[in-house]
């Protein structure tokens, strides 16, 4: 018989009850040290008390109006972003997913409202990952999101990551975006070299394309910048956010400048939910938080010690740990064992990864996390790695 709960998930035999800062707790009051932050989501951990007293506050005097009416809480939000990114506009989803739904639709728009409606088609990246929907599994391409799903929606290139020719070679008179991760984050916590990005954007503006950049999982402070892209010192013409953005409240956005979002007139796009009065309240706390330079360099430096405890593991026990890659408190660890194994074992130490592409786990954990609980992820992965070596 088929549970209740639509069983899409492979999920794990655990169940928490509470959770505060990088830690969560069971029902019997066990503790685990929580290094995924529900996959790149709670930047600020568990029962943030700036992020609760903003839910709190909101939720005492309004919710949800509908975007039939102008929000305050959306537009100080948008300001804000606007403010401190390249672009000049937002709009606000619910999800990663949406973001950049709204970015391809952009995208296409531009095009079509400015003379060239056959450009229409978009390269990405095999190893990407942008969201469940039909037209970003389309976009992904990968057989495992695809499956049983076709017919796929048309309009979708794929090249292979961090392959500039490629990408030259794949470009015609049809382009309309290349839309690339800086860091893949589902495909195993792979970042593109500066130089990559760099190319990208001098191809673009050469060739009159729009770039779209999915900073879902790698922004919101990830890297050590607010937006990890920084790091390479471009821009893009199109950015979706989500994960982070909401510090664990359902937020995204789709950020752009005034020209590629030209086509985005009344009546194009719209959301039932989005940029609502709850989520945008948290959004601004958590953009309060993040976005300051002292808290971005206690980032950088957290990443810093993590990465080089991390090294040592790998040096320790090369029958479990293969390589470490990633950026800022976006790190990867290749495994030798299947990364599964690494997972599962990770629980009986009392800690929580999540499983990436390549063999890898991630390490996803809030940015404020201490020095101590790093060295207490360390420890625990220490013991995991000697759980499985016990196995072997």
């Amino acid at each position: 018989m088929i549970s209740s709960v639509l069983p899409t998930y492979a999920r794990a035999p655990l169940s928490f009850v509470k959770g505060e800062g990088s830690w969560l707790m069971d029902s019997d009051n066990r503790r685990y040290l929580d290094m995924g932050a529900g996959i790149a989501v709670n930047i600020l951990g568990h029962a943030n008390p700036v992020l609760a007293d903003a839910l709190k506050s909101q939720a005492d005097t309004l919710w949800h109006t509908s975007n039939l009416y102008n929000v305050p809480n959306q537009t100080a939000l948008a300001d804000r972003l606007v403010d401190a990114t390249f672009a000049d506009t937002v709009f606000f989803t619910n999800s990663g997913t949406e973001s950049m739904e709204c970015a391809v639709k952009m995208a296409r728009k531009f095009h079509h409202e400015n003379g060239a409606p056959e450009r229409v088609n978009m390269i990405a990246f095999n190893g990407a990952f942008h969201g469940r929907s039909l037209g970003m599994i389309s976009a992904a391409g990968a057989e495992k999101l695809t499956a049983g799903f076709g017919p796929l929606l048309p309009g979708f290139t794929h090249v292979d990551f961090a392959d500039l020719d490629a990408v030259e070679a794949a470009v015609d008179e049809t382009t309309a975006a290349i839309i690339v991760e800086p860091v893949q984050g589902e495909g195993g916590i792979v970042p593109a070299e500066d130089a990559f990005l760099r190319g990208l954007r001098e191809l673009c503006d050469a060739q009159g394309i729009l770039l779209i950049l999915d900073e879902i999982q790698c922004g919101m402070g990830r890297s050590g910048k607010l937006f990890a892209h920084e790091w390479a010192g471009i821009t893009p013409d199109i950015m979706a956010v989500a994960k982070g953005i909401g510090g664990g409240f359902p937020l995204g956005a789709c950020l752009a400048t005034e020209r590629a979002a030209s086509g985005m007139v009344a009546g194009t796009h719209g959301s039932t939910y989005g940029g609502n009065p709850l989520a945008t309240a948290v959004g601004s706390a958590v953009l309060d938080v993040v976005n300051t330079p002292a808290f971005l360099q206690e980032v950088t430096a957290r990443a810093g010690e993590m990465r080089q405890g991390l090294e040592g593991l790998v040096a320790s026990h090369p029958d479990v740990f293969k390589s470490v890659r990633g950026v800022g408190l976006m790190l990867g660890v290749e495994c030798v064992v299947p990364n599964m194994d690494v997972v599962n074992a990770g629980y009986e130490a009392s800690l929580l990864t999540v499983p990436g592409g390549g063999n890898v786990i991630r390490l996803l954990p809030a940015l404020n996390i201490t020095s101590d609980e790093i060295k207490q992820a360390l420890a625990c992965l220490e013991k995991t790695a000697q759980l499985i070596e016990a196995k072997l």
